[in-house]
């Protein structure tokens, strides 16, 4: 390809020469022809991207594609109820309630019903009153001072810092508002978690955030404060990282703010480490002693 590319400009440029001779304005084509012809001599000297060096000039559509490739895909090839891990119904869905928009549809689906996998629940000739004492959990027994009876449905774990002020105080207000808890992630209760009101659970990782010493080992002092706040209705032990199991964590020095240092009691201007595994127990045993502290 590269010489039907030496070969298509050579003649590109003859031709514009020779109609030049009897029509000089077609030189002005050369503003648009010569630029080109140099990024693609410029492809072709290139040694990064094989593609680019073969095909110059046309090898940059095979990059355009694959930035659009996603585009291309929702809007042109994939139904309503494909795609992971949320179909666009599924996403309208959200859409609507979140704008107070109709959310329901009457009659029909669009779903294969004979698919195999597809599940379905059966009408009941003597339907019985839902027990709403089903949709919640009680964590707890009777050596928790403070029992919480948990919905089903609850915010999943990630930090402020991961996530942003307003979508912190988005979740929490809707944990509020749903009578669900919002778990704050191993990086620490934020006043971005507080303000709403909304329950709280107490992720507490290897980095010990919130209530660790200046070396990093856990404070037993530093989670009580946090441990009575009312919000606080349980705490969950975040054994490793979930992404990198057996391996720890970092946050670059360079990513830190006065406001994550301030939450999350760490030193500024030094990345923070996430161990491994935790430094205040080794053990199923340890494990077990600590959470009879932690109570």
């Amino acid at each position: 390809m590269r010489h039907v590319f030496l070969g298509a400009s050579a003649g590109t440029l003859l031709l514009v020469a020779a109609v030049a001779v009897v029509w000089p304005p077609v030189l002005w084509s050369l503003v648009a022809i010569v630029p080109l012809i140099i990024r693609g001599v410029a492809d072709m000297l290139q040694t990064r991207q094989a593609v680019r060096r073969n095909f110059p000039l046309i090898g940059h559509g095979r990059y355009l594609l694959e930035q659009i490739r996603p585009e291309i895909n929702q809007y042109f090839v994939e139904s309503n109820h494909d795609g992971r891990p949320f179909s666009r119904n599924d996403r309208s869905v959200v859409y609507q309630r979140a704008k107070g928009d109709l959310d329901t549809l009457p009659f029909g689906t669009q779903r294969d019903v004979y698919s195999v996998g597809y599940e379905w629940i059966n009408h009941s000739l003597a339907p019985a009153e839902p027990d709403h004492a089903c949709s919640r959990v009680l964590v707890g027994n009777a050596a928790c001072a403070q029992p919480y009876a948990a919905s089903i449905f609850n915010v999943s774990a990630m930090s402020y810092g991961s996530l942003s002020k307003n979508a912190i105080l988005a979740l929490n207000a809707g944990a509020r508002a749903g009578s669900f808890a919002h778990n704050t992630g191993e990086g620490g209760i934020s006043p971005h978690h507080l303000e709403p009101g909304g329950d709280l659970i107490w992720q507490i990782g290897t980095g010990y955030f919130g209530c660790r010493t200046p070396e990093g080992r856990f404070d037993l002092e530093a989670y009580a404060q946090r441990a009575t706040l009312p919000a606080v209705k349980m705490i969950e032990v975040k054994l490793s990282q979930g992404a990198k199991p057996g391996h720890g964590g970092i946050l670059p020095a360079a990513k830190l703010t006065p406001e994550l240092v301030a939450i999350r009691g760490v030193e500024p201007g030094r990345d923070v480490v996430s161990p491994p595994a935790h430094t205040a127990f080794c053990s199923p045993i340890g494990l077990l002693q600590e959470l009879q502290q932690l109570r």
